[in-house]
């Protein structure tokens, strides 16, 4: 594009601009008072805000609008309907009401409910979000809205996290009217999801039924060169992945959505993708749409964009770093520590109720990144473990301890590092340090939650951070409410909660087997799979919590339950049925030819040269026919116990039946399979390799 960023940003979003432009002051007025409180809009002003935001889509090109909304599965789900409507003359009106822009209708039989409704009762809902932008994708006008079934349970991703939000408002602005801060009018929160990919060439993807069908390799022999090196961190941009992140910027500032930052990560073929915070119902619905526009964006360039969070294996994973903080309506984060943090007690009180909310609830965080494909890369390459832990910092770890041992912490000094060149300024030092192993680290007034993977909606996880810390924060203001001594309780609480909770926080290495061990010690959780994990979320003291709060209700807890459980039967099925198609159809053939070519070749040269020793023939032909014998019989286990799965009856027990004898089962097919790969002619070899898969673009 020819135009400057900042004059095309934004120009598909009907935003605060656009609102300005098309609505009546009056109106204008009205609506943003309607989001700001959160109160239910008015059908007059509705039909006021659908008419102007009809004609600024028509104005864009727009021939349809559709409910945008975030099922349970996939990453959006859209219904268009075009504007047109009969007139009585037999032409054609352009039309859009208000009461279509509040509420859709969709059929909701093809989306999971967990239960939620009748097989009969198909119809959903899906009701306008006002706090969310609506914009315009592919000449379709697209209307950010909540789902839920026809008797008003949510079906959707975003709900909990709107009622999450109005959850930790409440509660945050009880603990700053104890402080005195009756100014500020709401606290938000804020998020900036780091998105990791890769990205392979298109003609290789098609040639993979892995890839297709799953979204990850199941079968593939690591390269000779894989991530060892590091080079690929941060390195030069190859000129096909340069084109893809220009066109991609672009398409996305279209949208609003502020990307930032990016890069190559650590593996071959790997990146990353930074927006500019902004608060979670935004990002969590810029993130949504990243991910859409990434992919088509990726099918332009001949290019195709994985999001699995373990598409190879051996080498690194995609997460998605979710930077979570606190702010006021009048620009205060009150995640930050400030020169001072030792006497900072409103920054303290803040910061022992995530402490305490990590601790007490480490199992629901786990939960919350839990998947079929997430099981693959925690705890693998560059990837925290499953053992939910925080890091604080040497500085504020410091300060904490001498709060709960009582003994002195003076206040340090600013210091600076010299590099050594005169040419070059001192630089200051940040006592905030850094620790990319960790799973929850605090990175100087926000914490980053690296244990998402990278197909997740950020909603999620999210939702869960809002409602724990939302709980500690009413417990919090429950207690000092009633103190006469302010001061004198609030230095008392802040003591005995890091006190009880310290366990949480660990400023080491995340990765290494010690940590493990320690954390056994201290009582943490070590959930290594979502079947370890879900159990918690229907517990009694998840349902408890959830329900206080009208985030979720117990039947939409259960609903949830059910849903990701069957996903991930479902997930672990495809893949096998995928696998064992591939090692039928492709690689046992394609040794059978490999080693009857060595057969053919062996006798030839014995034709023309008698004695010959055949050494590589003979030894080669052996090896493939003693592994093409045990992948067939490995194979064949994997069938059985894929129909034996079936068999099982309840989701979690089928679940953990997957988690304990079709994996294993996958992973012997696997494991025969790339031993049989690394002695095959490349030629003969029917799928693309590793090889070429991370080194084609």
């Amino acid at each position: 594009m020819t135009e400057r960023v900042d004059q095309y940003f934004g120009c598909m979003v009907f935003g605060d601009r656009m609102m300005r432009e098309y609505l009546a002051k009056d109106t204008y007025r009205e609506l943003k008072q309607t989001i700001r409180e959160g109160k239910e809009l008015d059908i007059t002003i509705a039909n006021q805000v659908a008419h102007a935001m009809k004609e600024w889509a028509l104005s864009k090109g727009a021939t349809h609008f559709t409910h945008w909304f975030q099922p349970m599965t996939g990453i959006t789900a859209e219904k268009h309907e075009s504007f047109i409507s009969a007139a009585k003359d037999g032409s054609a009106l352009l039309e859009f009401s208000g009461k279509e822009l509040i509420k859709g209708e969709p059929d909701a039989s093809s989306f999971p409910s967990g239960g939620l409704r009748a097989t009969f009762e198909a119809r959903g809902y899906t009701a306008w979000d006002p706090s969310s932008y609506a914009f315009i994708k592919e000449n379709t006008l697209c209307i950010p809205t909540a789902f839920c079934s026809y008797s008003g349970e949510v079906l959707d991703k975003k709900t909990p996290l709107l009622r999450s939000l109005e959850v930790i408002n409440r509660e945050a602005l009880r603990i700053l009217k104890l402080f005195g801060k009756t100014e500020v009018k709401r606290v938000v929160t804020t998020v900036g999801p780091e998105q990791e990919y890769f990205l392979i060439d298109k003609s290789l993807y098609l040639k993979r039924k892995d890839l297709i069908h799953t979204g990850r390799t199941l079968l593939g022999a690591r390269p000779p060169k894989g991530q060892e090196l590091e080079d690929h961190y941060f390195g030069n941009l190859k000129s096909r992945v340069s084109a893809f992140m220009r066109e991609l910027d672009e398409e996305l500032w279209k949208l609003g959505i502020l990307a930032k930052t990016e890069h190559n990560e650590v593996a071959p073929s790997q990146h990353e993708l930074a927006p500019i915070f902004t608060t979670s119902n935004l990002a969590v619905d810029h993130n949504q749409l990243t991910m859409e526009v990434m992919k088509k964006v990726a099918d332009k360039h001949g290019l195709v964009c994985l999001l699995h969070e373990k598409p190879f294996a051996g080498v690194n994973g995609s997460g998605k770093h979710n930077n979570w903080s606190l702010s006021t309506d009048s620009g205060i984060n009150l995640l930050e520590p400030g020169d001072n943090p030792k006497d900072n007690a409103q920054f303290l009180l803040f910061l022992v109720a995530v402490i305490a909310a990590v601790d007490e609830y480490q199992d629901l965080l786990r939960v919350s990144v839990a998947n079929a494909g997430n099981d693959h890369r925690l705890g693998a390459n560059e990837a925290p473990p499953a053992i939910v832990s925080m890091f604080l910092g040497q500085e504020l770890t410091n300060i904490l301890d001498s709060l709960a041992d009582g003994t002195d912490c003076p206040n340090k000094a600013p210091t600076s590092m010299l590099l050594g060149v005169n040419l070059l300024p001192p630089l200051p030092k940040d006592s905030t340090d850094r620790n990319r192993t960790s799973p929850f680290a605090f990175t100087g007034n926000k914490f980053e939650f690296r244990m998402l993977g990278s197909s997740f909606s950020v909603s999620g996880p999210n939702f869960v951070l809002n409602t724990i810390i939302a709980d500690k924060l009413s417990l919090f203001a429950d207690q000092l409410e009633k103190e006469t001594d302010f001061a004198c309780a609030l230095s008392k609480l802040v003591k005995e909660t890091y006190q009880k909770h310290r366990r949480i926080v660990f400023n080491g290495n995340n990765y290494a087997q010690a940590w493990v061990e320690e954390a056994q010690r201290r009582g943490l959780s070590n959930l290594k799979s979502t079947v370890d994990a879900l159990p918690a979320f229907i517990s009694k003291k998840s349902i408890a919590l959830f329900s206080k709060f009208g985030v979720l209700s117990e039947t939409e807890i259960h609903s949830r339950y059910e849903i990701v459980l069957e996903n991930y039967c479902k997930t672990i099925n495809i893949e096998a049925l995928t696998m064992t198609d591939m090692v039928r159809k492709q690689i046992l053939p394609a040794l059978s030819t490999f080693s009857g070519m060595l057969a053919r070749s062996a006798q030839d040269k014995l034709a023309l040269v008698p004695n010959l020793s055949l050494s590589y023939e003979k030894t080669t032909i052996a090896s493939l026919s003693r592994l093409a014998d045990s992948l067939e019989s490995a194979v064949t286990e994997l069938e059985k116990r894929v129909v034996d799965a079936r068999m099982v009856g309840e989701v979690l027990q089928t679940s953990r039946y997957y988690h304990d004898q079709v994996l294993p089962a996958m992973a012997e097919v696997r494991s025969i399979s790339d031993c049989a790969e690394l002695l095959m002619g490349e030629s003969y070899y029917p799928i693309p390799t590793y090889e070429q898969l991370l080194y084609s673009v």
